[in-house]
């Protein structure tokens, strides 16, 4: 502890541990501290299933029909991974792939008039499916291979829209797709939570419409996908990451005190080893710190609040084909609501529930004085429930972005349906300690390097 690091880390959440696994393989010297027993800060899977009564107050414990309490592996934060997306990206990059496995979520859905649709997954399921009318369905075709042509480096691909100033709203009216199409790509494709977006520029949804194409070419069901053993694994592969390249790891480590001189932090104060006993406190010195809101209340401002409810079923959801995992997305404008509601499930196919169990989280941003109420739409579509868990997470954000004090401090879990926010926020992160943009391939491994491990 009592040393001189380039880095310390506070907090094992998913952002912490990517950025801790970079600046490893970057050769930088890290400390990496949890007051937590346990890896994943808010991002972790809790294991077995009586500690997540515990956690959420029910004392009397899960019933004996709920199976093994160490079959589970529950998620606090609901999120899949685009098969092309970023995290995917970082996963391959820094080869954390090989102690992780993945499955594909089942399918996506999205609710229109009371009632949930797949979203289609190929042509054939497109022309057969009910969202929309026939000649809705060849309009909306049009629009689908002018995004897929479009190249924003390519203006023959343009078809007279200037991706830098004409809007979205534009876009779909030279298209003429209606309201429903409307709500359909902008929320359950390029996955936008409120209709904010119409009136921006409309290169970054086409952008997210081919995110979407793209991650669903890779396996045809869905484009997410989803780790064994739950989320709480990826914080802990990128750990491991660090680890080999030299990184040091504490848990169930408080932190008294980050230590500033002159405005700029100069280490981190912890007590010493042994707790309840004299030990004095020891303090790591480092040049730069990274940390979760908690770790600094003070350097963070409240922007709004998340409600999650996660819910044990001994079912599938219904009219999703039995799936084992699926999404289900309830834009914003079919419940009368700013945001979008979103359901989450996996189970025990995924080795996070007990045999024939199913976990369900729906979560949505709070708009009310009443949450529970706003994700009711969610919970109708789940009935029966056998037990529900209801967390609402304030959302905390960095109040300065850290350069003058050197201290970093990460987003809270926002309530997207995937990693890409996340991963945006670890890229700025690492512009602003490194001075220079991130750049995936400042993330492989060093095919050389004295900590590689030997080919599995």
């Amino acid at each position: 502890m009592d040393e001189e690091y380039d880095v310390i880390v506070l907090g094992t959440g998913l952002t912490e541990c990517i950025l801790s696994g970079i600046m490893s393989v970057n050769g930088k010297k890290v400390l990496h501290m949890d007051r937590n027993p346990y890896y994943g800060g808010e991002s972790s899977s809790i294991t077995p299933l009586e500690e997540l009564y515990k956690r959420f107050q029910l004392l009397e414990g899960p019933p004996e029909s709920m199976g093994r309490g160490r079959d589970w592996n529950v998620d606090l934060i609901p999120k899949f991974l685009m098969a092309n997306g970023q995290l995917v990206k970082m996963l391959l990059y820094t080869e954390v792939t090989r102690y992780l496995d993945f499955k594909v979520v089942e399918g996506s859905f999205v609710y229109k008039g009371g009632k949930i649709y797949k979203v289609p997954s190929t042509e054939t399921e497109a022309l057969a499916s009910n969202l929309m009318g026939m000649f809705e369905k060849r309009r909306f075709r049009k629009f689908l291979v002018f995004v897929a042509n479009f190249d924003e480096n390519d203006p023959k691909t343009f078809e007279g829209v200037d991706p830098q100033t004409t809007s979205m709203r534009d876009v779909y009216r030279k298209f003429d797709l209606g309201q429903d199409v409307i709500d359909f790509t902008g929320h359950a494709l390029a996955l936008y939570r409120t209709d904010d977006y119409l009136d921006q520029p409309c290169l970054e949804t086409v952008n997210r419409i081919k995110l979407y194409s793209e991650s669903l070419a890779r396996y045809g069901k869905s484009p997410y996908l989803y780790p064994l053993y739950g989320l709480g694994e990826l914080p802990q592969g990128f750990a491991r990451l660090s680890a080999i390249y030299g990184g040091t790891y504490m848990l169930n480590k408080p932190v008294d005190d980050i230590i500033m001189e002159n405005g700029k932090v100069v280490g981190v104060k912890s007590e010493g080893e042994g707790r309840g006993l004299l030990v004095p406190s020891q303090v790591a010195r480092c040049k730069q710190l990274i940390c979760d809101p908690s770790y600094i209340p003070d350097r963070v401002r409240k922007a709004g609040q998340v409600i999650r409810i996660i819910c044990i079923l001994s079912h599938p959801i219904k009219n999703t084909n039995d799936a084992n995992s699926c999404q289900i997305i309830i834009p914003q404008n079919q419940v009368n609501r700013k945001s979008d509601i979103y359901v989450c499930m996996i189970s025990y196919a995924h080795n996070v529930a007990a045999q024939g169990k199913y976990i369900a989280i729906a979560s949505t941003t709070v708009e009310t004085t009443d949450p529970e109420k706003e994700v009711e739409p969610a919970l109708e579509l789940l009935e029966p429930i056998d037990q529900k868990f209801v967390a609402i997470s304030d959302l905390y954000e960095p109040i300065d972005d850290g350069c003058e004090s050197q201290v970093f401090c990460s987003c809270s879990y926002d309530a997207t349906t995937h990693f890409e926010t996340t991963c945006n926020d670890i890229k700025d992160i690492y512009k602003r300690m490194a001075g220079t943009a991130f750049d995936f391939e400042n993330m492989k491994r060093k095919q050389n390097d004295v900590f590689g491990e030997a080919e599995q």
